[in-house]
């Protein structure tokens, strides 16, 4: 095996991918440049005032995106049955590590919830089980006529515990994320819609079950119907966000040039790290930045219809849910569309986790791209005379 391979700028096989493969890496890459480029504005004051040093978390950032372009490269360069083999083993670990992140003193308390683990590496299982759950989801629902009953509703009451541990920590987003995934994958599977529907109106119970016994939660979607009504308390976050978007205008302030940044806009190089973008480039570039979500979407869907593998297929509709819908989501929380919740922005958000699982989903999104373009065309003979040639396909894995 060639360990080049998986090294991303000693990769010498691209050239040798389909189109779409191809496409969707360098959108990929494009869509990771601009957001460095966008962490190192958002982040650099604050990180100046708490730590002294204006690149500190551009910096780790920046460790981590070569870890997780190591994986990235790993992924698109592996075949997918070997990730389908071993995904529910790491459905299981992350499950187990959500669960653990709420037990005093080992998970760490941030903003009230607990979703990180102690210790020198900030491990968040909740953002690292998103690709295992599109892939162990994909894998249930894709030969779902051929399971059992009793392996079907094994396999949905652990999806149920996955949302269940991820509501309890509290993270509502997060979890609301994770179950509209799995919703839409066994939607695009053909589940009955019987099934679909009770799920569907069971989940929104869920939902609102959350926020009627939490009140910070009710507080902020109180906030978010009208954020004037209390600008410098629950309205706060989104009153900043939105004099950030409107300061953009056209064309924007310029890069490294937002007022808003300057500890007026809360988490900004994380939650509402897209106001900071609006801000300094504006409604052209935030209309680009739609454009290029757009192009990953239309690429992810175009994957999928080509792929004949059912599994396959669905991996790809669900990395395309999990990697635009997320955006949409924290885009949408940030123009007030949607409630204020804690949702980083693919590939543009401070956060390692965050990180790795985004290029992990789009490595395998551009994996089924890979397997579903690779093949030669072969001629067969028959009896060792030369017939007219018939057309086959053989896959390269």
């Amino acid at each position: 095996m060639n360990l080049r391979r998986f090294i991303p700028i000693f990769d010498d096989s691209v050239s040798e991918w389909g189109l779409e493969a191809r496409l969707l890496r360098w959108l990929t890459l494009v869509w990771l440049f601009v957001g460095l480029i966008m962490l190192f504005s958002a982040s650099y004051a604050v990180a100046d005032v708490r730590h002294d040093d204006g690149l500190y978390y551009f910096k780790r950032q920046l460790l981590w995106v070569l870890v997780a372009l190591i994986l990235f490269n790993i992924v698109v360069n592996l075949p997918l049955r070997k990730f389908l083999g071993m995904s529910h083993w790491f459905m299981f670990l992350l499950l187990g590590l959500i669960f653990v992140t709420m037990i005093p003193g080992v998970g760490k308390n941030e903003l009230g919830a607990a979703r990180r683990l102690v210790g020198p590496v900030p491990i968040q299982p909740s953002e690292l089980i998103k690709p295992f759950l599109v892939l162990q989801s994909a894998r249930v629902f894709g030969q779902w006529e051929q399971l059992s009953w009793r392996v079907r509703l094994t396999w949905l009451g652990i999806f149920c515990l996955v949302i269940l541990g991820i509501l309890a920590q509290p993270n509502l987003s997060t979890a609301s994320l994770c179950g509209m995934t799995i919703w839409l994958i066994a939607l695009a599977a053909g589940l009955p819609y019987k099934y679909l529907g009770g799920t569907a109106v069971g989940g929104v119970l869920l939902a609102v079950l959350s926020v009627s016994f939490r009140e910070y939660q009710r507080k902020r979607v109180m906030s978010f119907l009208n954020p004037w009504a209390d600008a410098t308390g629950d309205g706060y976050q989104l009153v900043q966000s939105l004099l950030a978007i409107g300061s953009g205008n056209t064309w924007g302030a310029g890069f490294g040039l937002s007022q808003q940044k300057l500890f007026y806009l809360p988490i900004q190089d994380t939650d509402f790290i897209f106001s900071v973008f609006a801000e300094e480039f504006g409604f052209v570039g935030s209309v680009v930045l739609l454009v290029m979500l757009g192009l990953f979407a239309t690429l992810g869907l175009i994957v999928a219809l080509k792929t004949t593998h059912p599994t396959y297929r669905l991996i790809a509709i669900g990395v395309t849910i999990v990697m635009v819908g997320q955006s949409l989501l924290h885009i949408g929380v940030a123009t007030g569309v949607l409630p204020t919740t804690g949702l980083p922005l693919p590939m543009f958000s401070y956060g390692g986790n965050s990180m790795i699982a985004s290029l992990v989903a789009a490595g395998l999104l551009i994996r089924v791209a890979r397997e579903s373009s690779e093949a030669e065309v072969i001629p067969l003979r028959r009896g060792g005379r030369n017939r007219p040639e018939r057309l086959t396909q053989r896959k390269k894995f």
